[in-house]
């Protein structure tokens, strides 16, 4: 059966697409990451959520540091260009606020369990891992022998999520969603998944011929749109605003205290109404 794409507010999407013990992916790789989107499961105050992303950085920190998630899968986590995420680091290492479990993987192990979960298969087969110390402390991470020319091969199960949330620069009215500027996984992360949410910087009658590297995701693969204007913030959206690197700077010092953190949840995130979509210090 086709999806019915609807376009609702950022509250109602967020309240009727992510629910309490979903498996949740937020992908956007450097730019287009959807912090307002991320923002709004904090304010709604889900939990139990298994967060998926490539390369969790702040707005997973923030969500971890806000109680919402019990697992994460990822490839790498860090502040870009700063160090640690203190939050994660927390959560880790002295279960605050609370306990969190881990699951890593490569890249290239994160791309290929969501195109197979895009496919429709259970698991992903890739040349990787051999070598490395990620199959000690991740039992996820197989290894399996090519039936045709006996080669050792990676296995990893396929990632198929619940919900996927993504931030895209356009929407048409009929639904459509354009991506333009470096594409990391958004595509594969909606394909797999039962449900996606896309906030969008602007809503147009119908989307101009795109670039060369661009992708459009037609408006059977999505569930709900949202406009959210600044959306990305502090992350960039090509063509609409640069990143705001300040903000990475300073979020170290901000997430490396318990409670200057909370404090800082408060007023820029949990007191903000969800139409206040760019968050800055």
């Amino acid at each position: 059966m086709t999806k019915a794409v609807r376009f609702l507010s950022l509250a109602d999407a967020i309240g009727e697409c992510v629910r309490d013990g979903d498996t949740v992916a937020m992908e956007g790789f450097t730019h287009l990451i959807p912090f307002a989107a991320g923002h709004e499961v904090i304010r709604q105050g889900k939990r139990s959520l298994t967060l998926v992303r490539m390369t969790p950085d702040l707005i997973y920190d923030q969500l971890i540091g806000m109680g919402c998630a019990r697992k994460l899968i990822f490839s790498w986590g860090g502040n870009p260009g700063v160090g640690s995420l203190h939050r994660l680091r927390d959560a880790v290492e002295n279960g605050w606020p609370n306990p969190l479990e881990i699951e890593e993987h490569s890249h290239a192990g994160v791309a290929a369990a969501y195109a197979a979960g895009a496919a429709g298969l259970p698991l992903a087969v890739l040349r990787g891992y051999v070598g490395t110390d990620l199959p000690r402390v991740n039992s996820n991470i197989r290894f399996i022998d090519d039936p045709f020319t006996g080669e050792r091969l990676a296995a990893i199960p396929s990632l198929r999520p619940d919900v996927s949330v993504i931030h895209a620069q356009r929407a048409d009215r009929a639904g459509n969603v354009l991506l333009e500027g470096i594409v990391g996984v958004q595509k594969e992360a909606v394909l797999a998944a039962k449900r996606a949410v896309v906030t969008v910087e602007e809503i147009v009658p119908d989307l101009r011929p795109p670039s060369p590297n661009s992708v459009v995701l037609p408006r059977w693969t999505i569930d709900a749109i949202v406009e959210a204007p600044g959306g990305a913030k502090p992350s960039y959206a090509h063509g609409y605003y640069k990143r705001d690197n300040a903000f990475y700077a300073a979020w170290d010092a901000i997430s490396r205290d318990r409670s200057t953190f909370l404090d800082w949840m408060r007023t820029h995130v949990l007191e903000r109404g969800s139409e206040s979509h760019a968050v800055q210090i």
